[in-house]
């Protein structure tokens, strides 16, 4: 069944709804973004979450030494990468890799099964922040991708409405959403769970 990741948490109500609802894993911000969080502010929130619930730190061309001592601090089970570091930074972190990769045509899509990560994450090109953009790309120059790779994960304007689609068509090991479940700018508790009911419900169905 593909997973679940909701990204972008900062608050302890909505860290609860994601547990709740069925997340199998929350994402921390600790890049440029409105949904930052800091340090502190993630490992208050880490304490909450069970091991069964992976924890993600989110992160944009920062050191591997940085990543390496938040992840540790936090708790991190991955770092996702977002920005433009070279793959050999993959070998210096204590956690496995979700590597993002905007996708915009067939070539991007190259850039993703060249990475040596554990997950590759297809997301829309950001508009104002590295991700988050809250639109989709064309997820047909990725079909039968997951299929040879079976380590995708797709981002990019996911909602309620479009990720039973957007799992039939890829086949993804992970959706991930932010804007997606929120209203105007702040999670949204109802719609998390009305986001994991409807990516959860593809395989049931």
């Amino acid at each position: 069944m593909t997973q679940v990741k909701i990204c972008g948490l900062k608050e302890e109500q909505h860290v609860q709804a994601a547990m709740e609802a069925g997340a199998d894993l929350i994402g921390f911000v600790f890049a440029p973004s409105k949904r930052q969080v800091t340090v502190d502010e993630a490992k208050k929130l880490a304490a909450q979450i069970p091991p069964h619930i992976k924890k993600v730190g989110v992160f944009v061309n920062e050191t591997p030494e940085e990543m390496t001592r938040i992840a540790r601090k936090v708790g991190l089970d991955f770092i996702q990468l977002h920005g433009d570091e070279p793959d050999d930074v993959l070998k210096e972190l204590p956690v496995p890799v979700i590597r993002a990769v905007s996708i915009r045509t067939e070539e991007d899509g190259a850039k993703l099964a060249a990475s040596e990560a554990a997950v590759v994450l297809a997301d829309a090109p950001g508009v104002e922040y590295r991700g988050g953009s809250g639109e989709t790309f064309k997820w047909d120059v990725l079909k039968g991708f997951s299929e040879t790779e079976n380590r995708l994960a797709v981002a990019g304007g996911l909602h309620t409405d479009n990720v039973a689609e957007a799992i039939r068509i890829l086949k993804p090991v992970m959706v991930d959403v932010s804007s997606g479940v929120e209203t105007d700018g702040r999670k949204d508790p109802a719609k998390i769970r009305a986001f994991i009911e409807a990516a959860k419900g593809v395989e049931k169905g």
